[in-house]
């Protein structure tokens, strides 16, 4: 079992070989009715294959009407046995057609909830599974593995039922014709259902390594495609090639073991198939012999113990679908199974105002136990306050960002973060980030325009009341140059833009949220100078009248600041405005100098 799915057995708290048959029944629970007019479809097609025997046995037996001198052929019964031969075969056309069409909607109705759910419990996943997850294994799980499903829930039980049926009345006609032929015959069933059970076993454990070799593989995929620049950069594209035909080769490895494992099922079927044709062409010739059964009767039985054996070929297929989708359903169902690490408590408080008050109350946190990146800081950031955070890279600061946005949780024993005097952990999720905008140094655009992206923070703004926005912020400069302005496609996470650019994209939609803690986290570092000085003005308006903690390096962001808290190794070693914390010795002086020198300023 590969390390990323002992991750996700982890996470889920749940192993991933469990019962799945009532799991996979409640997908159906929605469509109940539907799935019980397939199965009565089923049984009408089921007993229109029963009549068939039916006609022939009278066509042989009735058909030739003996005669002085031989044989007559009786033309009124053999033209009404075959209306009757075409009658059927017209209704299990039609209902054969409605079956097929009543079971794809089946499937895109059951497949389709599936695959929402799915998604909506991803999105309410918190980070640190997705620091844990590859993309790759996720979209695995919400998109192939969802489809294998339909196998064994949409195909497998109107197959199952019609086999049953098939199986079950040619028994039953087969005992009443002739009930010693019946008698020899049923020792096979036990054969096959202990071979079943068998494989069935062997064959889901043998499709989960498949399975998990398939994840492997797109989850490569999509590492490749979101870094397909570095690997070129590198020049590794031979050797990450290599790579990825290792993926494929283990892959091929897998799928072949599971075909060679399964693969005895269906010789293991035709023999049990070859020893039931055996008895009845002995028990059968010898009942015809001595008169117990006509040649038409036992034609009629030849006909019965086909269908009473057919099944036999035909499971060998079902329940390697069922297997395959069985594998396929343990890891969807583990990953439903996984909780979200931050929830919202039952008596949740939905925070309608906010003056903008934050605390962090002797916050000791860490991403790996034992390990602290914060130890007891507190740290108070007055309500309408500018705040700048600064320190070496890796000593915290961002993680104070995720504690107070709540996308990472503080045990109990960690101390608190505080907005407005109110601990976040009792507030509800959505709440808390209404009221809290993060401008982050590499922020995501997605695909379409501006405009669409500008509306996530603001859905039903107009083009006008956005493009105010843009200026008003002071972005109007440089996105309206774009060819289509705000129009432009931003591209797959906004590839069709420049850092700057997308990095304006997102402080106006910061702006237009509105927030009453404003967090910008790195937000300037991918502008250049030129643009920082056009923007500065609107940043001040950004900032103005809401609270605002701002992370950054440049000292032109830096001084203007309010206050600036200084942050080394997780605790904060220093405290005060620009020309108190320069006057005295200390990180921020040393800083300071460090950048003032860089930058060829004196004095």
């Amino acid at each position: 079992m590969s390390q990323d799915l002992e991750h996700e057995e982890e996470q889920a708290r749940a192993k991933l070989d469990r019962a799945l048959t009532g799991r996979l029944f409640a997908l159906l629970r929605p469509v109940r009715g539907q799935v019980a007019l397939l199965i009565l479809l089923e049984a009408v097609l089921v007993s229109s294959i029963f009549l068939r025997p039916w006609f022939l046995r009278e066509t042989i037996d009735h058909g030739l009407v003996a005669q002085s001198g031989g044989y007559a052929l009786n033309v009124t019964l053999v033209a009404l046995m075959a209306l009757g031969l075409f009658a059927v075969w017209i209704v299990r056309f039609a209902v054969g057609g409605v079956n097929q069409w009543l079971s794809g909607r089946l499937a895109l109705r059951v497949l389709g909830d599936l695959r929402v759910r799915v998604f909506t419990h991803v999105q309410s996943l918190s980070m640190r599974y997705f620091d844990r997850s590859r993309a790759g294994r996720i979209i695995t799980r919400c998109d192939r593995d969802v489809d294998a499903l339909e196998a064994a829930v949409i195909q497998a039980p109107p197959e199952l039922l019609s086999t049953s049926f098939r199986c079950i009345g040619a028994g039953l006609l087969l005992w009443w014709m002739d009930a010693r032929l019946f008698w020899m015959l049923t020792p096979l069933v036990p054969l096959l259902l202990l071979a079943i059970l068998g494989f069935q076993r062997f064959g889901i454990r043998a499709w989960g390594h498949v399975a998990e070799a398939k994840s492997k593989v797109t989850a490569h995929l999509c590492e490749t495609i979101n870094g397909v620049k570095v690997i070129q950069q590198c020049a590794r594209e031979d050797g990450n090639r290599d790579f990825f035909r290792g993926l494929i080769g283990n892959l091929d490895t897998m799928a072949i073991r599971g075909s060679f494992s399964w693969g005895w099922f269906q010789p293991y079927t035709g023999l049990l198939f070859m020893l039931g044709v055996v008895v009845l062409v002995v028990e059968g010739g010898r009942a015809v012999s001595i008169g117990e059964l006509s040649v038409g009767q036992l034609a009629q039985c030849v006909f019965y113990v086909f269908l009473f054996l057919g099944p036999l070929q035909e499971l060998g297929d079902l329940f390697e679908k069922v297997a395959t989708a069985s594998a396929s359903a343990q890891r969807v169902f583990l990953l439903l199974d996984t909780p979200p690490e931050i929830s919202d408590a039952p008596d949740a408080l939905s925070l309608t105002q906010c003056r903008g008050e934050v605390l962090f109350d002797h916050v000791t946190f860490a991403y790996v136990a034992g390990t602290p990146v914060i130890h007891d800081l507190t740290l108070a950031v007055r309500p309408g306050e500018t705040l700048a955070i600064v320190g070496p890279t890796g000593h915290g600061k961002s993680t104070l960002v995720q504690l107070l946005t709540r996308f990472y949780e503080i045990p109990t024993t960690g101390g608190a973060v505080r907005l407005d005097g109110h601990d976040v952990r009792s507030l509800t999720q959505a709440s808390l980030r209404r009221h809290v905008a993060v401008v982050l140094q590499d922020n995501l655009l997605f695909s379409g325009s501006l405009l669409d992206n500008l509306r996530l923070a603001k859905p039903a703004a107009t083009d006008a009341e956005l493009s105010a926005a843009v200026s008003e912020l002071g972005a109007d400069e440089v996105l309206d140059r774009l060819p289509q302005g705000l129009r432009t496609q931003a591209g797959p996470a906004g590839a069709n833009l420049s850092q700057g650019q997308r990095q304006l994209v997102c402080l106006v939609r910061a702006y237009l949220a509105d927030p009453a803690v404003l967090v910008l986290d790195e937000a300037t570092s991918a502008v250049d100078l030129h643009t920082e000085q056009r923007i500065q003005r609107a940043l001040r308006r950004l900032c103005a009248g809401r609270t605002a903690i701002v992370i950054a390096h440049r000292l032109a962001t830096i001084r203007e600041a309010d206050r600036i808290a200084v942050i080394r190794d997780g605790r904060l070693v220093q405290l005060g405005s620009h020309d108190d914390l320069l006057a005295q010795p200390g990180d921020y002086a040393t800083v300071v100098r460090a950048y003032e020198t860089a930058e060829g300023v004196t004095g």
